[in-house]
């Protein structure tokens, strides 16, 4: 694939074409699209029938018809315009599929897109340079516009039966005004096709723009703390200001050159129209054409100019829709493009904001007896730093502590242990038994993990521990053990609003403390077979530090595996292993 930042305005080489993609989710939801197309199409072709009936009755006049017969075409004028109202009130079966077309469509993309991104390591979910705003604004901007077009592709259908409708009755009635009222439609695709580089390159930087801002708006949050103690809010938002700037410039320019492309169309259908008026008045004035198809062509040019219009639309639409794709699929890295539209079976949906609960966390048949790390080799790219020959065992009810300087590796080792870096070499085994992907595996109930910076969202201190799991009925876990066993029980009554509390972006409304027990009460609620932890308690004063490790060791059964230079910890652990600056465990006695 490449670079994040590529500025190739198109799917790789290896990559279907755009095309490709939009009839996979035409597939994906056929009946959908059926009935959605059906409702376009006709909004297309059904004003276009009546005018025939309409001239039929202005030759009536103009022949000086008996009035039975001018009666008569009155009446099939007005038939024509009741089953015009009434054919426009079925057409609004049809906006509901078309509304459930995008939802579905958006929900398989984002779904296949999700799926990838968490099947990555952890540490390398995302390409290089592509920072967790860019993702989300690729996930919610860029899906959006791939999906949207496909609502579009209908569009071109109805456009194409109505310029055949309207060219075969013109070219009957007068070649030459015909002929005429065609040029501006090459004059639009000609123009389109000559901005056709500029327009992909602007919805690019566009797209590009929008993901940055986003990105430094989720990082600043995070940082407003080390912010404000580095007193860099100027800065800070200077460079907010000039990102921002760059963002208004690239969305100006877009915007500039999309309305260029509909300024084209539109003004041309005019042209057209008037054109036409000319030299149709001109024929009609010398005997060349009769009232009746004067008005069809009045009507029928109207059409072409609408239809002109739109598809300057569709085409535009068609170059950044690419442009969008290609933003997208750069989040599979490695993976297949393809999959980005792969069918999933049964993919639940949900069209209103209420979502169901999680299903009971399933307990698992293989508890843990023994975990093993055999001839586990990391190595960062480009660089010696990493592990070595790595072998670590872990038995059920152990407490093992690594420890080890500063930089030696101790994070780098747990993040491969847990299959959030993939290993170079090497094999971990659960029970005797390999695991074929550690980062799908080592997961709860089996194993759960609480990094040296906590990730926190800026929900209730409720939801940042449970996150979905149910404290009532089948499956309910039991939330207040989780935080007396996390001594968090004297802390949340202190909080305005107790596990009500909304803790703000990545917890700042907590100190560190309670930003890292936070963290250990969703690992406890969550009762796993293996506790992992990355100095868990370096924000924690020695009372508080002491207590959690003694009613962690009060429990029976229990089995963790702790990264930690802190006395406390070492004074709790039936092992002590020591990871060298060559990234090498040794066995310290204790």
């Amino acid at each position: 694939m490449q670079p994040i930042h590529s500025t190739q305005p198109f799917p790789q080489p290896h990559a279907p074409p755009p095309w490709w993609y939009v009839l996979r989710l035409i597939r994906a939801h056929p009946m959908l699209y059926t009935l959605s197309s059906l409702g376009i199409i006709a909004m297309y072709v059904w004003p276009v029938l009546p005018t025939l009936l309409i001239a039929r009755l202005f030759n009536v006049v103009e022949d000086r018809t008996p009035l039975f017969d001018v009666r008569t075409a009155v009446i099939w004028v007005a038939l024509a315009y009741v089953a015009q109202i009434l054919g426009r009130s079925l057409l609004g079966l049809a906006w509901p599929a078309e509304k459930n077309l995008y939802v579905a469509g958006k929900a398989l993309m984002r779904h296949n897109l999700l799926r990838r991104i968490l099947q990555q390591p952890g540490a390398s979910a995302l390409p290089t340079g592509s920072s967790p705003g860019e993702a989300v604004s690729r996930l919610r901007d860029d899906l959006e516009h791939v999906i949207d077009f496909v609502g579009w592709t209908a569009d071109p259908i109805g456009q194409l039966i109505v310029v055949a409708i309207a060219l075969v009755t013109l070219l009957q009635i007068n070649v030459p005004i015909t002929l005429v009222a065609l040029l501006p439609l090459l004059v639009v695709l000609i123009a389109i096709n000559r901005i056709n580089r500029s327009l992909q390159l602007a919805r690019k930087a566009s797209a590009e723009s929008i993901g940055a801002v986003t990105g430094l708006l989720g990082e600043l949050f995070g940082a407003a703390q080390a912010i404000k103690v580095a007193g860099a809010e100027a800065h800070v938002v200077g460079y907010l200001q000039r990102v921002g700037e760059r963002r208004r410039q690239a969305s100006l320019r877009d915007s500039l050159l999309n309305e260029l492309v509909d300024a084209i169309a539109e003004g041309s259908g005019h042209v057209s129209t008037g054109l036409m008026l000319i030299a149709g008045a001109q024929a009609l004035q010398s005997g060349g054409l009769s009232v009746g198809e004067f008005t069809v062509f009045t009507a029928y040019v109207a059409h072409l100019a609408f239809v002109t219009s739109m598809i300057g639309g569709v085409v535009k639409r068609y170059r950044q829709m690419g442009v969008s794709l290609t933003r997208a699929i750069m989040l599979f890295q490695n993976a297949a493009p393809e999959s980005l539209v792969q069918p999933v079976h049964d993919l639940p949906l949900w069209h209103t904001s209420i979502t169901p609960s999680l299903p009971p966390m399933p307990r698992t048949d293989d508890a843990l007896r023994v975990f093993e790390a055999r001839d586990i080799t990391f190595r960062y790219p480009n660089s010696e730093r990493g592990i070595a020959n790595l072998n670590l065992s872990i038995r059920r009810g152990e407490f093992v502590v690594i420890t080890g300087r500063i930089g030696s590796g101790k994070t780098t080792l747990l993040r491969v242990l847990l299959g959030l870096l993939p290993a170079d070499a090497g094999q971990l085994l659960w029970n005797n038994v390999p695991i074929a992907t550690p980062g799908d595996f080592l997961v709860p109930p089996r194993v759960a993990y609480t990094p040296q910076t906590p990730r926190l969202f800026s929900e209730t201190l409720r939801d940042n521990i449970l996150l979905g799991l149910p404290i009532h009925g089948a499956g309910a876990v039991d939330l207040d053990a989780a935080l007396i066993q996390a001594v968090l029980e004297r802390d949340v009554p202190l909080l305005e609003h107790g596990l009500d509390t909304r803790i703000g972006p990545r917890g700042i409304k907590l100190s560190g403390g309670q930003m890292q027990r936070a963290a250990a009460a969703r690992m406890f609620v969550r009762n796993p077979d293996l506790l992992v932890f990355d100095d868990l308690s370096s924000a924690l004063d020695i009372e508080t530090e002491q207590l959690l490790w003694a009613r962690l060791a009060a429990r029976s059964g229990i089995t963790c595996l702790v990264v930690s230079n802190r006395e406390a910890a070492l004074r709790r652990a039936d092992r002590v292993l020591v990871l060298n600056e060559d990234g090498e465990l040794q066995n310290l006695a204790i």
